[in-house]
């Protein structure tokens, strides 16, 4: 009986050694791994901070009881208290995305549209960007999603025109990126290199309160540039880059799409200048942009050869946009060199969608002619400042005839855009300037000196127009509006 005893008092030793060393083992590994749920909870109620260690492993149910009570106070219109529980529900359950996803969805998107004022949504849609940004990037730094939600806020929230005060949304982003980013084109040796206690603290701003990297906004400028970093589409593509650094391999496909999404609406109004009539900053077409841009879809392709169709049907839509903005903005060399790209990779034909035998000019008549019926501000505004440039320029050249044809073209679409977006629920987001307005911003580009101007052509145009001596418009500024209209 005592060896016995002795036996199983050995055996439950060494199970207790084996079992001590196997949970050691176990909890290194938790650790290596991620798994370790150990956060101290901070700023939360006694109560919830001791519940919360006594159960430990019951954390979930803690979890699921805020998120119960977070949907209540926020049916009730009690947004701060729910934003308290939402912060709460983060620190319990950190390392889960879709807590801060959501959380962060409904502050932008879900609470902010419940502010008639628009400051008051401004506000909002700040704060969900910083969850994700400043807090969720923190636990989940190789989290392909967390990232794809940030750049999707930028793209979507603040660079589309869903938003009745998305013209808020853009000129406040537009107005802060100016004092750190003066004129939107960074000055890359200041940033890397500053020399002056100004462009120091310009770089601290970026990178402790917006987390942004100089050297990373280089490496974005010249592989997809050059880009404006006042407007909310560039950052969008920034945060998608920075994602698929940092993202598996087999998560990065959803990253590179919203890198090309952003990438053609910056094609399409991706440069800012000011409207002094209307006080407020308006986007054009950035054109300058369309080589970097092209190699980037050509180079996504060779290195995803599984993915390869998807990017080159991105590629094809990018390039047709390509040519007809270019054509439509009085670049029609350059136009003709990217449709001749165009042929070269994808032929002419049914699966290129364009039909066999097309010319440039061909292809670019036949988007006009569907953009009459077109509703796109964006694609109609762009259409517009080419159509009154050429006009201009055929009228300096003596072709009064096709001047003439391209105004009364520009005033018919604008006519017609004007008439097709009348609803009272759409006509605050997708305004565009009145025509006089276009023509003045035109002109006065086309009048101001320049090292590239022609002054014969100036004289020409000023003659032709009846300007008086010494007429002159208001010089542009790229600097933001500050009473913009929201």
């Amino acid at each position: 009986m005592t060896s016995r005893k002795a036996i199983l008092a050995l055996v439950l030793v060494v199970s207790l050694v084996a079992g001590s060393w196997m949970q050691s083992r176990l909890n290194r590994d938790r650790e290596s791994l991620g798994l370790t749920r150990t956060t101290i909870i901070s700023n939360a109620p006694p109560v919830l901070a001791f519940t919360t260690v006594a159960l430990g492993g019951f954390r979930g149910i803690i979890a699921n009881m805020l998120w119960i009570r977070t949907t209540e106070l926020q049916e009730d219109g009690k947004y701060f208290e729910a934003v308290q529980l939402a912060d709460w529900i983060s620190k319990l359950q950190p390392h889960f995305t879709q807590v801060w996803i959501n959380q962060a969805w409904n502050m932008a998107y879900n609470i902010s549209v419940k502010f008639p004022n628009p400051e008051d949504r401004w506000l909002w849609v700040q704060r969900g960007i910083e969850l994700l940004r400043d807090q969720g990037l923190q636990y989940n730094p190789n989290q392909a999603l967390m990232y794809r939600e940030l750049a999707w806020f930028f793209q979507h929230k603040m660079g589309a025109n869903l938003d009745d005060a998305h013209w808020l949304y853009k000129t406040e982003w537009a107005k802060t990126m100016e004092s750190l980013i003066p004129g939107g084109r960074p000055n890359y040796d200041d940033l890397l290199h500053p020399k002056t206690l100004e462009a120091s603290n310009r770089v601290a701003v970026l990178t402790e309160r917006y987390k942004m990297l100089p050297s990373m906004m280089k490496r974005v400028d010249e592989t997809y540039g050059p880009l404006e970093w006042r407007l909310p589409e560039t950052h969008a593509i920034y945060w998608a880059m920075v994602g698929i650094d940092n993202s598996p391999d087999q998560d990065k496909l959803p990253l590179r799409r919203t890198i090309y999404q952003p990438m053609l609406t910056s094609l399409q109004r991706g440069r800012i200048v000011t409207n002094r009539f209307a006080k407020r900053i308006e986007v054009v077409a950035n054109l300058d942009m369309v080589p970097n841009a092209s190699r980037s879809y050509e180079d996504a392709m060779k290195a995803d050869p599984a993915n390869a169709d998807h990017i080159a049907t991105g590629h094809r839509n990018f390039l047709k946009d390509a040519i007809y903005f270019l054509w439509a903005n009085n670049r029609p060399a350059e136009a003709r060199k990217w449709f001749e790209k165009f042929k070269q990779l994808y032929g002419l034909g049914p699966q290129s969608g364009i039909a066999e035998g097309t010319t440039m000019e061909d292809f670019a008549i036949s988007k006009v002619t569907e953009d009459i019926n077109e509703t796109s501000r964006d694609r109609v505004t762009a259409m517009l400042y080419g159509f009154i440039g050429q006009s201009y320029l055929n009228l300096a050249m003596d072709e009064e005839d096709q001047a003439i044809g391209l105004e009364r073209m520009a005033a018919r679409i604008h006519q017609n855009y004007r008439t097709r977006t009348t609803h009272p629920a759409s006509v605050v987001r997708v305004e565009i300037p009145d025509l006089d307005v276009i023509k003045q911003n035109v002109l006065r580009d086309m009048l101001m000196p320049s090292t590239n101007a022609n002054p014969e052509f100036q004289a020409v145009l000023r003659t032709k127009l009846k300007l008086p001596p010494g007429f002159a418009l208001p010089p542009a500024t790229n600097a933001p509006a500050s009473d913009p209209k929201p």
